[in-house]
């Protein structure tokens, strides 16, 4: 098959542009680009036709009406079986985003003692990609290579290499080139980080140093766990991350990740720090304050002092969203301080910007949380025998009296539950920047939830849990490979955003259709198969 372009004039005064086929001494029409007057219209459909060919001789699936060609292709395709094709979407989107993003120069700019670089790199790139494509155990990804690569690699080598990978100056490389990509993306100019803590459990039911069975976040109670600290952006873009023990108290890793955060990347002009309530400790507040951090915090309405309680119940709330300021000045807090080994005690006075707003929803789901917890009560108080472990840690242990004078008795404080039904649908935010509106204190911890969805899209997306191992440094190891997959997650998400690329599908499945792009391999020679529509838009994204 020969084709060609092909102008031809009509009648009417206009010009056709065809796709023609030469063989055999004729003309046939492959394709017709359409007609027009206008000379500019007129090479405009010329050029899409040149274009058109490109696409068509690079597909050989396209059959023309010419039956030697047809023939040809026939033969072809009666030879090949499904071992001819194979997926080249992993390389064309995320290997693309990988490079990027500038991962693939990390070994090459470490330690001398990391040979073999190409195939650390190679080692390294799979197994991030195969995080988002085909996330799993790595004998999955020895799986998929060996079938769909045609490549074979031993479950030792990768074992090697996660061993070597989690070395300080790899990480810190890492970490460098991820908080790079992300500085790059938002001009240089990281105004917000978010800052949370989730529990990531094993299979296994023995403990060490790291994993521990502490609070789990997933209701894996006797699971050993680690603890995994994440930085993002405002949009949920990474920026640092810490591995913590089990059974440490999610509060005290604010100030290390916070330090190390600084160390690491040298912050001129530090930006707010947003977190959850977990981190609202006298500790955390003192050590932002003492190092010009400003932050945005979310405040324990149900747990401070009675006075601030009781102004805060006599305000009205009347309706959805509404919103109350209350100006904390010269609050004196305790704190302490481990200079050397050693607890130090100390004391700040603060200013701060209490901003309450009000949800019916809240309120509707604080009341059904008191009356469970109530029946959980009076279940406890028919009790012939409580003691108090019964009561140990519990939500309902705040509304008892404990009277232990001759022996323990509890009895029920009517007074504590009306005071707490006060409260209901309350949420309250502490800052100390009075430079921040109330409304947009509320709109940056709202803004919390992409750090809640980065912590989702690990768990379920790219199933960064359970995990099945054993050694520290793969553990560490697993974790800095799902980082750096996050990070290409978010950087694909972006790529089709910019280019308002949308499907009515979801991510999950959007991957399935980067699976599905794919190329014909005969002998040496590697064919890619023309993409669909969705995988064209995709392509043209990455591109951009």
């Amino acid at each position: 098959m020969s084709l060609k372009v092909r102008k031809k004039k009509n009648k009417s005064g206009s010009t056709s542009i065809h796709i023609v086929d030469r063989t055999n001494r004729g003309y046939k029409v492959v394709e017709s680009l359409g007609s027009s007057k206008n000379e500019d219209k007129i090479e405009a459909l010329y050029q899409k036709a040149l274009n058109r060919i490109d696409e068509l001789e690079n597909n050989l699936l396209f059959i023309s009406k010419n039956n030697d060609r047809k023939n040809q292709l026939i033969d072809i395709l009666s030879q090949v079986t499904t071992d001819n094709f194979i997926p080249i979407g992993d390389e064309l989107i995320f290997g693309k985003l990988f490079e990027d993003i500038g991962c693939n120069q990390i070994f090459k700019t470490i330690n001398s003692k990391l040979r073999k670089i190409d195939e650390k790199i190679f080692l390294f790139k799979s197994l991030v990609i195969s995080r988002l494509l085909y996330p799993g155990s790595k004998l999955e990804l020895i799986h998929y290579l060996e079938y769909f690569k045609k490549q074979e690699i031993s479950i030792y080598k990768i074992y090697r290499f996660l061993d070597t990978l989690y070395q300080d100056d790899v990480k810190t490389k890492i970490e460098e080139c991820v908080f790079n990509h992300t500085q790059k993306i938002m001009d240089n100019t990281i105004t917000l980080t978010f800052y949370d803590v989730t529990t990531l459990y094993f299979e296994s039911e023995n403990e060490d140093d790291l994993r521990r069975i502490g609070f789990s976040k997933e209701g894996k109670l006797a699971r050993p766990q680690i603890q995994l600290g994440l930085f993002t952006t405002l949009e949920g873009y990474p920026l640092s991350y810490e591995v913590y023990e089990g059974n440490k108290y999610e509060g005290h890793t604010l100030i290390d990740i916070l330090q190390k955060f600084q160390t690491k990347f040298n912050i001129k002009n530090k930006p707010i720090v947003v977190a959850d309530r977990g981190m609202l400790t006298n500790a955390n507040i003192a050590y932002l304050e003492n190092n010009n951090y400003k932050y945005i915090l979310a405040y324990k309405i149900k747990n401070i002092d009675n006075k601030l309680k009781e102004q805060i119940a006599n305000l009205p709330f009347v309706s959805d969203g509404a919103i109350h300021t209350i100006d904390i000045k010269n609050k004196e807090i305790n704190y302490k301080e481990t200079i050397n080994n050693e607890d130090i005690k100390k004391k700040i006075k603060i200013n701060q910007k209490l901003i309450l707003t009000y949800s019916s929803k809240r309120a509707k789901k604080d009341k059904r949380t008191r009356e469970k917890a109530l029946e959980k009560i009076e279940a406890k108080l028919n009790k012939k025998n409580i003691a108090k472990s019964d009561l140990k840690l519990s939500y309902y242990a705040k509304y008892l009296d404990i009277n232990d004078k001759c022996s323990i008795k509890y009895t029920l404080n009517n007074n504590k539950v009306l005071q707490d039904e006060k409260l209901d649908g309350i949420k309250g935010f502490a800052t100390n920047d009075f430079t921040i509106s109330a409304q947009d204190v509320i709109a940056h911890y709202q803004n919390q939830y992409e750090v809640e969805r980065a912590f989702r899209i690990s768990k379920t997306d790219l199933k960064i849990r359970p995990i099945y191992h054993r050694l520290e440094t793969r553990i560490k190891a697993h974790v800095l490979i799902s980082f750096v997959s996050y990070t290409i997650y978010k950087e694909f998400e972006r790529k089709l955003k910019l280019n308002d690329v949308k499907f009515n599908f979801s991510q999950k499945f959007l991957r399935k259709i980067i699976e599905h792009l794919i190329a014909l391999k005969i002998d040496d020679e590697i064919i890619p198969i023309n993409p669909s529509d969705i995988q064209k838009q995709i392509l043209n994204a990455i591109k951009n």
